[in-house]
């Protein structure tokens, strides 16, 4: 499916990070009182200590008389830290490095062999410009990154790097997950590696368009999961993941003050991020780890994005409906206004799009639309679009 689709700015900019200087050590003065001097007071808190920490190892159960600093804290299995704990190993530092710079993102991994998946947009840039894709591990070791495939019509790509034996994450069921729901989201966000945040799932099915400056005008269309966990630039194709630490989402878009999503002068988390639903990125990753190429649904119509009724208004021009594709066979006509897709009403082109890319090849919906003054409806089964790359 084609559309004139809106340029939105790009929110993929490098973000260099400057080290914090370290906070200066508190300055305690020590002086004489009394005839007492400083030396006997140290020696007081060392004995008033030593007996509180033998105190507290008998209290709490310890058997070697010292309570050891270091010991590890229990954390219920669902707890956000346990759950962080088990998922971000997994979770990697996904660098572009191209003529103009170095752009940061996050990954994870998908297949034990070394299959990461993350957006397209944090990878473009070195695709684009020959440069290279570098992936930094938790356990920080580094390695080049191999290109699998890339589809800018879901912002996804798959990159590859050379070990056997990565912790793959479980992919969940975005289908079944409500509003309301708790979620983590884990990734890099302004090159911050290992950063994690919590919240929910505070909507479903919102349509979702995205643009990179260097895609040529090519834009990507989400039927986004919704969250109030904070995402910022870095995060992007890092995991949203549930309860139990399955994936359900990859963490895509933010919407901005001043803006509209990936963009504006004030970048940066207002609560309102966007993930694509872990269905849709499994078949299109599996895609492109198969043949290195990706397809999507369409209906065979072009949409005229400069109508501002309600609905989406198929262009009135020669390529407004594909000759022979399921649109023409459903009778749908130039200047036809598309209003529901399935019961699901539709206000705008950008719905229509997001709506039939949240389908997959093959399926059948029904149609209801204007033409003049008449409501009419119709069936039209979904083809795939041209492989992308």
């Amino acid at each position: 499916m084609t559309s004139d689709e809106p340029q939105t700015p790009s929110s993929q900019t490098p973000w260099w990070i400057s080290e914090s200087q370290p906070i200066p050590a508190p300055a305690y003065a020590y002086r004489q009182r009394g005839g007492v001097t400083w030396y006997l007071a140290l020696a007081m808190a060392l004995l008033a200590g030593f007996v509180g920490a033998l105190i507290g190892s008998n209290r709490f159960g310890g058997n070697s008389g010292l309570v050891s600093v270091s010991r590890n804290i229990e954390r219920a299995p669902n707890s956000v830290a346990a759950i962080a704990a088990r998922v971000s190993p997994s979770v990697v530092e996904v660098d572009s490095n191209s003529s103009q710079g170095q752009d940061t993102g996050t990954g994870f991994f998908i297949q034990s062999n070394g299959y990461i998946l993350t957006n397209n947009h944090v990878v473009e840039p070195a695709v684009l410009s020959n440069g290279k894709i570098t992936v930094k591990l938790a356990n920080n070791r580094t390695y080049t990154a191999t290109l699998i495939g890339r589809d800018t019509a879901y912002d996804l790509a798959v990159i590859k790097i050379p070990v056997t034996d990565a912790p793959a994450l479980t992919l969940g069921d975005s289908d079944k997950v409500q509003v309301g729901d708790p979620v983590i989201a884990i990734g890099s966000p302004l090159g911050l590696a290992g950063t994690v945040t919590s919240g929910i799932i505070s909507a479903k099915n919102r349509p979702v368009t995205t643009s990179s400056e260097n895609q040529a005008g090519e834009n990507s269309f989400i039927n986004a999961l919704q969250t109030d966990a904070a995402i910022n630039p870095g995060n992007s194709g890092g995991p949203l993941v549930d309860i139990n630490g399955a994936v359900i989402g990859v963490n895509s878009a933010i919407a901005s003050l001043g803006s509209n999503v990936f963009g504006g002068s004030q970048p940066g988390s207002i609560g309102l991020g966007f993930a694509i639903p872990i269905n849709q990125a499994r078949i299109t990753s599996e895609q492109l780890i198969k043949t290195g190429h990706s397809t999507f649904p369409i209906v065979g119509m072009s949409l005229d994005n400069r109508y501002t009724g309600g609905g989406a208004r198929v262009a009135d021009t020669a390529t407004g409906v594909l000759s022979g594709g399921p649109a023409e066979k459903a009778g749908i006509k130039r200047g036809d206004i598309i209003i529901e897709v399935d019961g699901k009403p539709i206000n705008t082109a950008d719905e229509m799009v997001v709506t039939i890319r949240s389908h997959q090849v093959g399926d059948t919906i029904t149609l209801k639309f204007m033409r003049g003054k008449n409501v009419m409806t119709a069936k039209a089964t979904l083809v795939a679009s041209k492989a992308t790359n």
